[in-house]
């Protein structure tokens, strides 16, 4: 594993809010795949597949490595033949891909509230907003805590609604021993660069349903079976992940156990070094074993000190940190309603460094800068 960054900049180590580490073969994998010419389809994109269906104990047949995880998020919508007049719930807080690929796709985004302490979405805040013309619901795992997903399924079932889980802030977390992804009719997960798992970019979709995925399978690739050649079964995309990329995967995906460990101890060093400070993190639900993505957290109001100059005196000494997402209300593209909880963590959640490689050392520095700074 590559050692934690520090990077100068100015008279403070530059820590960075993410970066992608390498943990053994990538580089290795990458070469072989490289060297083998099988640049687009090959035989790590299959091992890839099989090893992410063996992960969540599912076939082979079930999962289509993609090329990012926007496409992984895209494809099932596309495969479901949305139609103007349908809806598509979606949680309320969170990265806007799924809205994005919705609204793309000729259907209607209705968003539903978080939990105010575990920031994602339940049953409870999912309920009101389901119409007769909800068609599909996409729960979104935010920074790796996973929504309550026993109850949600049992809200849906029998309302003939699709349920999409977004894992990809939530790669090998668990609610009651069961791994985020494998509750709902489709899953996706990303690989992006700041992921759980990294190959710069691409994605994966699992499906329960045959029938769909071999839907999936067609628009993945424009449309087209292997034989005959050229013949179009289904207007398509080109989603495909290529064998070069799938190989760096490959080799992030053999040192699971080790990324889940660093990412548990860099969590725990976080809560122990920041106990004593004013402020409120994303609570874990004890149902919930998370891998965490990113460390999100509110400030005390009695501070008095807005989010944007926490984060500017933080960035004074050498510490990246990003805000949390942007309401859906607050983006006029959406046409979205107010949502209580989401634009009020909108306007309060602001998350620190998050690489998995981190050292107690730097951890604790940011700790006490951000100590200084809420003083």
């Amino acid at each position: 594993m590559t050692t934690a960054v520090t990077v100068k900049g100015g008279s403070a180590c530059r820590i960075p809010w993410a970066r992608p580490v390498l943990w053994g073969n990538e580089a290795t994998y990458a070469r072989e795949a490289v060297e083998s010419t099988h640049w687009s389809a090959g035989p790590f994109l299959e091992r890839l597949e099989a090893e992410f269906a063996a992960l969540l104990g599912v076939g082979t047949d079930c999962c289509l490595a993609v090329a990012n995880g926007t496409a992984a998020l895209h494809l099932p919508l596309l495969a479901l033949g949305l139609q103007p007049d349908d809806e598509v719930v979606i949680t309320g807080w969170g990265f806007a891909a799924a809205a994005n690929m919705t609204r793309l796709v000729g259907a209607k985004p209705v968003f539903c509230d978080v939990d105010a302490d575990s920031w994602v979405a339940t049953a409870e805040t999912i309920a009101p907003v389901l119409s007769s013309r909800t068609r599909a619901v996409v729960v979104i795992h935010n920074y790796g805590i996973v929504s309550p997903m026993t109850e949600i399924v049992q809200l849906l079932r029998d309302r003939n609604i699709v349920l999409v889980e977004d894992c990809a802030e939530s790669l090998f977390s668990r609610i009651d021993g069961d791994m985020s992804g494998s509750f709902a009719d489709i899953a996706i997960w990303s690989f992006q660069a700041t992921k759980t798992i990294s190959c710069g970019e691409g994605g994966m979709v699992v499906s329960k349903s045959a029938a769909l995925t071999e839907k999936m399978r067609l628009v993945r690739s424009h449309g087209m079976r292997t034989n005959p050649k050229y013949v179009h079964w289904e207007l398509g995309h080109n989603f495909r992940l290529t064998n070069v990329q799938a190989a760096i995967a490959v080799a992030q995906l053999e040192k699971r156990e080790e990324i889940i460990r660093t990412r548990r101890h860099v969590y725990d060093r976080y809560r122990a070094s920041l106990n004593h400070l004013p402020v409120r993190l994303q609570h874990v639900p004890p149902d919930v074993e998370p891998v965490m993505w990113g460390l999100g957290m509110i400030a005390d109001e009695r501070v008095g000190k807005s989010r944007g100059e926490v984060m500017a005196r933080l960035d004074e000494a050498g510490i990246e940190t990003r805000p949390g997402f942007v309401a859906f209300s607050a983006q006029p593209i959406y046409r979205a309603d107010p949502l209580p909880v989401s634009d009020r963590l909108s306007d309060n959640v602001f998350s620190l460094p998050f690489p998995p490689d981190l050292k107690d050392e730097d951890i604790d520095y940011i700790a006490s800068s951000l100590a200084a700074v809420l003083a």
